[in-house]
């Protein structure tokens, strides 16, 4: 049994309920996935608003993981949840992982898909260990001071399972099968890593945040124009240089011109709206894959 810990969360956004549904009859039945002989700690990330089946109370868990904020101990249930998740499962924590995976929804038409923040050589290597294997879209988001903090960022090794589109607090039995099949796969990923059985693809495609667009907006906020009906649902798809992003009620298009090779994810998700996010834009990209990153991903999961 390889001594790599893994911490699986699910429910970091309390009204996304199918990763949690997966999660509590995983507790109830534990042969119902395949751990692949990994260390796996299994948690709710954020239990009261999973109980108010909301988002979160105070603030989006999903950005309180920011250390400056967690040193001097901000106030609000989410960052205390953001402390105690890493004071128990943390890299030095009392159950210490060196891998995150967590487990979300998306009311967009993502399918299922991954998100890696950055460019860690261990991310990338997983990323890449589970796009070989599945096939799965990658969204690189990098660079962008107006979305920081997220949960996986502060494991040495974190990866996001993005799974849509399902409504918010509905169960959906496709979302849960592949949510569980994502989830396989990356725990027998780091297992084939341990065991030295891991090989990389030649190539990762990555598509990488480029930046968000918010719908037109009045100057109390109000929307004049909504994501444009031939736009919606078209996440990961090129788009034509003459498509409108925008539609306002008298049937005018509005918004810029896509620039060649742009490609929108989260088109429309339902949870970004509060954040000024109608769509973000992502640039497709192949990389070689770079000699450092299996390694830095073994040396982890071999850690003692």
């Amino acid at each position: 049994m390889s001594s790599c810990g893994v911490l699986v969360v699910a429910g970091t956004h309390g009204n996304e309920v199918n990763a949690p549904w997966l999660l509590q009859q995983w507790q109830a039945n534990p042969d119902l996935i395949d751990t692949a002989g990994l260390a796996v700690q299994k948690v709710i990330g954020n239990p009261e608003a999973l109980r108010r089946r909301c988002r979160y109370v105070d603030r989006d868990l999903n950005r309180c993981f920011l250390p400056e904020q967690l040193e001097k101990g901000a106030p609000g249930l989410e960052f205390q949840r953001a402390g105690e998740l890493l004071r128990l499962h943390g890299p030095s924590g009392e159950q210490p992982c060196a891998v995150a995976i967590d487990l979300h929804s998306t009311t967009a038409a993502m399918g299922n898909s991954l998100v890696v923040y950055g460019r860690r050589p261990a991310d990338l290597a997983l990323a890449a260990l589970v796009q070989g294997a599945l096939g799965l879209p990658i969204y690189l988001h990098e660079a962008d001071a107006q979305q920081t903090g997220f949960l996986v960022e502060s494991w040495p090794c974190g990866l996001v399972i993005e799974v849509g589109p399902v409504p918010q607090g509905l169960l959906n039995a496709r979302v849960v099968e592949q949510t569980r099949l994502g989830l396989e796969t990356c725990l027998r990923a780091l297992d084939q890593a341990d065991q030295g059985l891991a090989r990389l693809p030649d190539a990762l495609v990555v598509h990488r945040h480029l930046g968000s667009r918010d719908l037109p907006k009045a100057e109390n906020g109000e929307p004049q124009a909504l994501v444009h009906p031939e736009l919606q649902g078209r996440d990961w798809q090129d788009i034509s240089s003459t498509q409108a992003m925008f539609r306002a009620a008298d049937g005018t298009d509005r918004g810029e011109a896509w620039v060649e090779g742009e490609i929108p994810v989260f088109v429309n998700e339902a949870a970004y709206a509060e954040k000024s996010i109608a769509f973000s834009l992502t640039r497709r990209e192949v990389w070689p894959v770079q000699p450092t990153w299996l390694p830095a991903l073994q040396q982890l999961v071999s850690a003692a």
